[in-house]
C-alpha cells in the first residue's frame, strides 16, 4: 500500500523557519495542464527538487513534504499526474485514483516534468533533483534517462523493472541515465524484492552510473511515515541519505 491520507512526512518542522508557497498550474508541451504545489525558502538558492508522488498523485503528504524541503533552503515543486484525466481541481478523500492512475503513461510524466524543470529554471535553479515514493520513484529514475539536465534522481521504494504499462523501466534504461541515482529500497515490500534491486544495481553498475541502493531490512512500503513509528531510525537515514545525496551532487 501507499501513504494514507492522514500520512505526514516523518521530518521535523524547523521551527522559525520561513518559508512561503503556492498552487500553480503548469502547462506541459502535449497541451496538458496539470497542479503543482510550490515550496520557496525565505532565500531561494540554486538547489532545486521536483517531488513526485505515488500513484495518488499530489495531495497533504507531498505538500508537507515540499514544504520541509523548503525549510531546509530548497526550493521544492510537486506535481500532480492526472491533468489529463481529472483537471487541476482539487479532490476530496474518496478520489478513486486507479482509473487515472492506470491512463498515466511514463509519456505523460515524462512531458509533465520537461514542464516542471523550466518553472524551477525561471526561479533560479541551476541543480535539479527529483524525488519520488512508489509509483514516483520509478518515474524519478527514468526521469534521469530523459534527458532533462537533472544533477540526481532518489526514488523511495520504486519499481526497477518494466511496469505494466510496457514501456521499458530504469532497469532496461539504465545505459541512457545520466544523473546520479539514489535508491531507498523496503526490505519487507511486497511489490519488489532483493532480485529487483540486485537487478537494478548491476545494471547501473555495467552502465557506469553512480548509484546507491539501500534496502531497509524489515521495512515495509511506504516506511517513510510519521505514523510508521517502529521504522523511524530508517525514515531518519533515508532523509540524511537523500539531503547528503542533493549536496553531494549539488
Amino acid at each position: 500500500m501507499c501513504f494514507d491520507l492522514d500520512s505526514l512526512p516523518p521530518i521535523p518542522v524547523i521551527s522559525g523557519a520561513s518559508v512561503s508557497h503556492e498552487e500553480l498550474e503548469l502547462q506541459a508541451e502535449d497541451g496538458n495542464r496539470f497542479a503543482a504545489f510550490l515550496a520557496l525558502p525565505d532565500e531561494p538558492g540554486k538547489v532545486c527538487v521536483v517531488i513526485l508522488p505515488d500513484v495518488r498523485g499530489l495531495y497533504r503528504f507531498y505538500e508537507e513534504l515540499a514544504l520541509r524541503f523548503a525549510e531546509r533552503g530548497y526550493t521544492a515543486l510537486a506535481i500532480d499526474y492526472f491533468g489529463r484525466t481529472a483537471g487541476v481541481g482539487k479532490r476530496d478523500d474518496d478520489f478513486d485514483y486507479k482509473p487515472h492512475t492506470a491512463q498515466t503513461t511514463a509519456a505523460n510524466v515524462r512531458d509533465d516534468v520537461a514542464a516542471a524543470v523550466p518553472e524551477l529554471h525561471s526561479r533560479g535553479c541551476a541543480s535539479i533533483f527529483t524525488v519520488g515514493f512508489c509509483f514516483g520513484a520509478h518515474h524519478s529514475w527514468l526521469a534521469a534517462a530523459d534527458g532533462h539536465g537533472l544533477s540526481g534522481a532518489i526514488g523511495f521504494y520504486g519499481v526497477p523493472r518494466d511496469r505494466d504499462e510496457g514501456a521499458p523501466g530504469p532497469i532496461r534504461r539504465a545505459g541512457e541515465i545520466e544523473a546520479p541515482i539514489l535508491a531507498l529500497q523496503a526490505g519487507a515490500d511486497g511489490h519488489i524484492t532483493a532480485e529487483d534491486n540486485a537487478a537494478f544495481e548491476q545494471a547501473l553498475q555495467e552502465a557506469g552510473v553512480e548509484h546507491e541502493v539501500v534496502t531497509y531490512e524489515g521495512a515495509p512500503h511506504s516506511f517513510f511515515d510519521r505514523k510508521q513509528d517502529e521504522f523511524a531510525e530508517a525514515s531518519e537515514d533515508a532523509w540524511r541519505r537523500s539531503l547528503a545525496f542533493i549536496d553531494r551532487h549539488t
